[in-house]
């Protein structure tokens, strides 16, 4: 897909997750994704803030896209009462995982795009609020490139749902040939 540079824009957003202790004992720590900081730089696992066991980190930067054929998209999200960013995350497996137990894969202000990724059950999506810079920032690309898109009424067609085939697919009356057979088996009048 080729996009407009006109109707397309990014911004670097960090992403912020804190590890705060479990609150059962099969989970010695939670993680969860807290807050997002519009224009950050480039970090990876960088501590922001300690608070007993309770750790908030700057876990990653992530471009968020804006796309001008989503614009309906991103007014639902900014229309709603909180105003709100999607973090998808996926968990790390392997040396590093105890470390930098998750690899941030996207943010979006899209709740459609957040609920496509929820959806298949191998991401963690977590919600959270949007920042008011960027509440402006989103509303002023869907102020720009938003078009309401005009209802068209279909056209029925003239099939009559009302009718009555008797004995079409009734075992007990007599048929010339198999009525679910396609059309095409059937030539010059003959059944094959």
């Amino acid at each position: 897909m080729i996009y407009n540079p006109k109707t397309y824009a990014t911004i670097p957003v960090g992403v912020v997750i804190r590890r705060a202790p479990g609150v059962t004992r099969w989970a010695a720590w939670s993680w969860r994704a807290v807050s997002v900081m519009p224009g950050a730089g480039a970090a990876d696992w960088r501590e922001l803030r300690r608070d007993g066991d309770t750790v908030d980190y700057h876990a990653a930067t992530a471009q968020m896209d804006l796309h001008g054929a989503e614009t309906e998209a991103y007014l639902q999200g900014i229309s709603a009462r909180v105003p709100s960013v999607y973090v998808v995350m996926r968990q790390n497996v392997g040396a590093d995982a105890a470390s930098k137990p998750f690899h941030v894969v996207l943010v979006t202000a899209s709740p459609f795009e957040a609920q496509d990724y929820a959806d298949t059950g191998e991401e963690i999506v977590e919600k959270v609020a949007m920042p008011e810079g960027l509440v402006a920032w989103v509303r002023e690309f869907v102020d720009a490139h938003h078009q309401e898109e005009t209802f068209k009424k279909r056209r029925r067609d003239k099939t009559d749902v009302n009718r009555v085939e008797d004995g079409v697919g009734d075992p007990r009356i007599h048929q010339l040939s198999d009525v679910y057979r396609a059309p095409a088996s059937v030539r010059k009048g003959r059944v094959h």
